[in-house]
């Protein structure tokens, strides 16, 4: 997420490079056994990290269903969308102009704040899954705005999951809103730099939790868990985050949900400098950094509130076509709503058609995740948004 390389995944080839990686500061990485030259017969190989990760999603599957909204509030996707994207479209001017009050000496005011969650929250309780979705469809240089929304509704969704009262559901909104208000201070050329960070340039980026914690308690006018969370949403439950390396229960519950929800947002949006994954890769990806990287509770209800599959997601269906997701189910979260759109046998883009996995009768299924690179697809985003 947060280190001085150009790239997340390189070969070593030189000592240097490993001496490079220590000094970095990073604690822990990742090595693909099938690429070594020393490996060991005793390492964890790829199939048993996918098999492990595929226990876990269906752990999640399994344990309990996603916290539903009310049936007389829920709204369909098709009807919420266009609401949604003019919340973001309001969200984000709003979060720029919060920021650059900030970056004038000025408090940030509670009350224009607390209206923006107030929004953000009437459209995620009538569909979670509309704005959320939309919210990560933001461009590299939208990034530092949109972020802190899309933040703030993945929040909002979670605090419903998890059964919060609606005092805390607001507080968690506004913890999103304003986890990342430090970047306020921080050189834009530094935020926005495509290539290596210096470790000058990372150690800037790493005081932003203690700068916008700061700005929030001289302002006093945001109190209680929204500070507590812009400190301490970018802490590890192993105890190797940031700033105050914090371990498990030292982490608030809220916290423990701002970092699930940051770094969420973070893997799927186009950054400066890399492209957003896939929805649901990124969760298995996060599946597997459980941990030490995340609380375990939070995280499968995490799961629960956005899906296996998140809206977005490309998928391949046992008849061979591929689809998008465009919506969750309220039974299971195997079974989400597709658009099939592309026939993997003739390699031909096909009619589009919308499939609901979990009506009675349904004879297709989920087979695999899919790159949709590999497929040579383009613009998938207007699929599932249409």
């Amino acid at each position: 997420m947060e280190h001085p390389f150009w790239r997340t995944k390189f070969v070593v080839t030189d000592p240097d490079d490993i001496r490079s990686i220590i000094g970095s500061g990073i604690k822990e990485v990742w090595i693909d056994v099938e690429k070594g030259l020393d490996v060991s017969a005793a390492s964890e190989t790829r199939e048993q990290v996918d098999a492990k990760v595929d226990e876990a999603l269906m752990h999640a599957a399994v344990t309990g269903t996603p916290q539903q909204i009310a049936p007389r509030q829920r709204v369909a996707m098709a009807e919420e969308v266009e609401r949604a994207a003019m919340i973001c479209a309001n969200s984000k001017g709003a979060v720029v102009s919060m920021f650059q009050e900030v970056r004038m000496g000025k408090a940030i005011s509670a009350g224009a704040a607390g209206e923006l969650v107030d929004e953000i929250s009437s459209s995620v309780m009538r569909n979670p899954g509309a704005l959320i979705s939309l919210a990560r469809l933001k461009t590299a240089d939208d990034y530092t705005y949109m972020h802190s929304v899309a933040v703030c509704a993945l929040m909002v969704a979670l605090a419903h999951t998890l059964d919060f009262d609606d005092r805390q559901t607001r507080d968690a909104g506004m913890s999103g809103l304003l986890h990342d208000l430090g970047k306020a201070l921080l050189p834009m050329k530094v935020l926005n730099k495509p290539g290596k960070l210096t470790d000058e340039e990372f150690r800037i980026i790493k005081s932003h939790p203690e700068e916008g914690h700061r700005l929030l308690v001289e302002g006093g006018t945001v109190e209680g868990m929204p500070l507590d969370v812009c400190l301490h949403h970018h802490e590890k439950v192993d105890g190797s985050g940031y700033p105050h390396r914090l371990k498990d229960e030292q982490i608030s519950e809220f916290a423990k949900m701002g970092a699930v929800c940051d770094v969420y947002d973070a893997i799927t949006s186009n950054r400066p400098y890399k492209a957003g994954w896939d929805p649901a890769e990124s969760i298995r990806k996060m599946t597997e950094w459980c941990n030490g990287h995340f609380d375990m509770r939070i995280f499968q209800a995490f799961v629960k509130s956005i899906g296996i599959y998140p809206i977005g997601s490309l998928v391949r269906l046992s008849s061979g076509r591929l689809a998008v997701v465009t919506e969750q189910s309220e039974h299971s979260l195997l079974v989400p709503r597709v658009k099939a759109f592309f026939s993997t046998g003739s390699m031909t883009y096909i009619a589009p058609e919308l499939i609901d996995l979990a009506r009675p009768g349904a004879t297709e299924k989920i087979v695999a995740r899919e790159d949709a690179q590999k497929w040579g697809i383009k613009n998938l985003d207007r699929l599932w948004v249409a």
